[in-house]
């Protein structure tokens, strides 16, 4: 039997923001659209890697660690994969970074930061307790805890993703309507 194509830390954000839009990127891959609000994040992004690479490490409330940039990170035991803005290694934690062209974040973003963290944690062998969501907008970065909370969330979303997946269902649209303005799917839904 083969094994199941990993799902990406962008796919299990999207689920948790409107499971929608990870039904139309796991049961038709090939429809894509892409806005100009996800071209312009593309673009700060690179300028935002420039930026970090000359910050010091006070703003994670250490003194000294190792910065890597544009971190790839799997689990074969979530079957997930991602890159990774930005790791902090230190002496005894991972500290996980993850960059939004924003102004304020979203359960969906800690989420996301937080499958990172796990991801790391299977890689490099530390625990990653805690980590930052960089908020390019406001110029700050968020702490987030890698609670156990957080980390279920994890784990229930991939696997109602994976259900998804099988059974190529449409999920209920997301409550909050107002997602669907700026949502590249929104002329596939036909309900919202």
């Amino acid at each position: 039997m083969e094994a199941a194509q990993p799902f990406t830390v962008t796919d299990l954000k999207q689920h948790i923001y409107c499971q929608r839009i990870s039904y139309f990127h796991l049961c038709l891959p090939d429809i894509r659209p892409v806005t100009r609000k996800m071209s312009i994040g593309i673009e700060r992004h690179v300028d935002e890697r420039k930026r970090a690479a000359r910050r010091t490490m006070a703003m994670y409330g250490l003194t000294e660690g190792e910065l890597l940039f544009d971190v790839d990170v799997t689990s074969s035991r979530l079957n997930l994969v991602g890159r990774l803005d930005q790791l902090v290694i230190a002496a005894d934690e991972l500290i996980v970074v993850d960059y939004k062209v924003a102004s304020r974040h979203g359960k969906h973003q800690e989420v996301q930061l937080a499958a990172y963290a796990m991801m790391a944690e299977e890689s490099y062998l530390l625990p990653a307790k805690r980590g930052f969501i960089y908020l390019t907008k406001a110029k700050k970065a968020v702490e987030i805890r890698i609670s156990s909370q957080l980390r279920k969330i994890v784990e229930s979303a991939l696997q109602e993703m994976t259900v998804i997946q099988q059974t190529e269902r449409m999920p209920q649209p997301t409550e909050w309507r107002q997602r669907c303005l700026d949502c590249e799917f929104r002329r596939f839904c036909n309900d919202v």
